[in-house]
């Protein structure tokens, strides 16, 4: 299935009572992310404000990159659970899953002046656990990769 960005819903604008400072649609004041699975791949564009800034104020800042990384992949984790079990995204009871291990490959400068797209592909899954892969590009260039483990939580998590 291809998504139309003009009208389909970011996952994250379909979770209730999120947060979270990358990807938390209800975190005014953080950075908004916003994903678009389509069953095999999961994209996101992301366009870095200038206190973004690493040291040269050209390029993106790392920790930033590996968050974009973070928030996208586990939000294509928990997108991947509702499709498995034939639910829509953000439909009750919720599912959520947490960051069990993040890893962060820089493999060029990324500049700050231009948008960023983010595509995670599963690698594997189970029940309880999904590894991820997360390319980052900036025109097309691979910038960054990572390897995120998103654990599924009980509902209990969220109380």
């Amino acid at each position: 299935m291809i998504h139309d960005r003009a009208t389909d819903i970011a996952i994250q604008d379909k979770l209730k009572n999120n947060h979270c400072y990358g990807c938390g649609a209800d975190n005014p004041l953080g950075m908004q992310i916003k994903s678009y699975w389509n069953g095999e791949v999961s994209t996101c564009t992301y366009t870095p404000r200038p206190e973004h800034c690493a040291g040269p104020t050209q390029y993106l800042y790392g920790g930033l990159i590996a968050s974009l990384i973070d928030c996208h992949s586990v939000g294509t984790a928990m997108a991947n659970y509702y499709d498995s079990e034939g639910r829509d995204v953000g439909d009750d009871p919720q599912i959520w899953c947490v960051t069990g291990r993040l890893t962060v490959s820089y493999l060029k400068p990324t500049p700050i002046g231009k948008p960023v797209e983010l595509r995670a592909t599963i690698t594997e899954w189970t029940e309880k656990k999904t590894t991820l892969k997360c390319t980052m590009y900036s025109d097309g260039v691979a910038t960054a990769e990572g390897e995120v483990i998103a654990i599924r939580v009980p509902s209990e998590w969220r109380d």
